[in-house]
């Protein structure tokens, strides 16, 4: 339905939104089947109520350690304002005396398992000022944005505030055929999705 050289999904997002006639638009992934419509309003609430912010995005806390773990499982660190400061397919933050001392992320988290709790996953949503979209397509990408493959990382690069809300409820990114069959029987069952 759109161009096939597009460098990312908010490339072929901006490319739509050039015809749209709107302020904010909203980028649900298609991997994220699961997304709480109320965490669509908070983000799209938390852009318009922030005027330095060009966009908004939403995270949730991580509970398993193999999420920690998973380069699938974007993990996202947030200043003390609710800006993003960056995002990664690695462990962000590092804990890097707990490595020191127990050996390895996997054995420091199993000896210290509030660890887990410094960890944030990135949720597949963006809200986007439409002008400030439409500007980011016009940018090359950066280098840590093909470096990880996160598209966001080019808005980062640039200095650009990116607001960054706790979603209202937990939701399965669709990243290996293990995820799939999850959110098949989630949606099969009625079940709510696991925190």
């Amino acid at each position: 339905m759109t161009r096939h050289d597009h460098q990312s999904g908010t490339d072929r997002v901006a490319e739509v939104a050039r015809s749209l006639d709107a302020e904010v638009i909203v980028n649900v992934q298609g991997d994220e089947p699961l997304i709480d419509p109320a965490t669509i309003d908070c983000a799209v609430s938390a852009l318009i109520a922030d005027e330095s912010a060009q966009m908004a995005t939403t995270c949730e806390p991580i509970s398993d350690l193999n999420d920690v773990l998973n380069p699938a499982v974007v993990k996202v660190t947030i200043d003390n304002d609710g800006y993003a400061k960056s995002f990664s397919r690695n462990p962000i933050p590092f804990p890097y005396e707990a490595v020191q001392q127990y050996g390895s992320i996997e054995a420091a988290l199993g000896a210290e398992p509030a660890l887990l709790f410094s960890f944030r996953k990135h949720t597949g949503l963006y809200v986007y000022r439409r002008e400030f979209l439409l500007e980011f397509a016009n940018w090359p990408q950066s280098e840590s944005e093909k470096a990880e493959s996160l598209e966001q990382l080019r808005a980062l690069d640039r200095g650009v505030k990116i607001k960054v809300i706790e979603a209202a409820s937990p939701s399965i990114g669709v990243d290996t055929f293990a995820d799939l069959e999850r959110v098949r029987a989630i949606l099969e069952t009625g079940m709510k999705v696991p925190a």
